[in-house]
């Protein structure tokens, strides 16, 4: 996937500016998919240059004037297209995977002390998506074709963070075990 889908994905709901954009992608997409405000500028321009997004001019009182993109006919036409495509599994690149992978370097406490802190982060996180889930999507029955498919993605979220949360319990537990029967010998 390129930050260009990510960016036709987002603006197949509505028209954006560029800041607006960047901010609330953070909020929806960038859960998923991580991209710098300077990126998504950049991107927007190279998609502005295919025809897969345009914009008007916006003038504004005592501000810069604003450029409002959306969705060309060309753009809903890639995003379709990458849709229909097969996906690929997307390899992990977690850091925290490599450390640990080479963990047998340091003493265990110091992994241990990794885990918690990631513990911790995928709580939180967590409890960002039940919150999200609380407020927008309290009967996905009954949610519009369209808001489904967010619903899904807020699942998945879910079920993920659950798991960086389970796993991260059992590792911690994993690494204990010896070293609270190295303390009692």
């Amino acid at each position: 996937m390129s930050l260009a889908h990510a960016i036709l994905s987002f603006l197949s709901d509505r028209s954006y500016s560029g800041y607006d954009l960047a901010k609330n992608f953070d909020g929806s997409v960038g859960f998923f998919w991580n991209a710098s405000h300077q990126q998504i500028y950049r991107e927007l321009t190279k998609l502005e240059s295919l025809g897969w997004i345009s914009y008007e001019t916006v003038a504004q009182t005592g501000k810069p004037d604003k450029k409002l993109y959306r969705m060309t006919e060309t753009g809903r036409k890639e995003l379709m297209d990458w849709i229909s495509r097969p996906s690929e599994l997307t390899p992990i690149k977690e850091e925290l995977l490599v450390k640990i992978y080479a963990g047998h370097y340091v003493p265990p406490l110091v992994i241990i002390k990794h885990l918690e802190q990631h513990h911790q982060a995928h709580q939180e996180r967590l409890a960002t998506y039940q919150t999200i889930r609380q407020q927008y999507f309290q009967n996905p029955e009954a949610l519009p074709q369209a808001i489904k498919f967010h619903y899904l993605t807020l699942l998945s979220g879910l079920h993920y963070e659950q798991g960086q949360i389970n796993w991260c319990a059992e590792a911690i537990a994993y690494l204990r075990a010896p070293v609270a029967e190295a303390q009692n010998q």
